[in-house]
């Protein structure tokens, strides 16, 4: 992989290789965002959360928002970004 590929099994939230629409370690829901809409609230499955405010969130939560913090697992190893 080069420096400027994008790892599409990485979750946009919290970068690990979940590989899932709706990724169990944050719960963010990949709606095609990446860092150039980062600051930008979309319609769409994450309501009004912006994916600056999901990262933020799970660094001090653990999950893309707290409320979501009883549905998220730790990553595996082998999810490591």
């Amino acid at each position: 992989m080069t420096k400027h590929s994008i790892d599409v099994d990485a979750c946009p939230c919290c970068g690990y290789r979940t590989g899932c629409e709706t990724c169990p370690v944050c719960f963010w829901t990949d709606d095609g965002r990446r860092d150039a809409e980062a600051d930008i609230v979309q319609d769409g499955p994450n309501g009004d959360l912006t994916l600056s405010h999901a990262r933020l969130n799970f660094a001090i939560y653990g999950a893309s928002h707290p409320r979501y913090q009883d549905m998220v697992r730790p990553p595996r190893p082998d999810e490591a970004p």
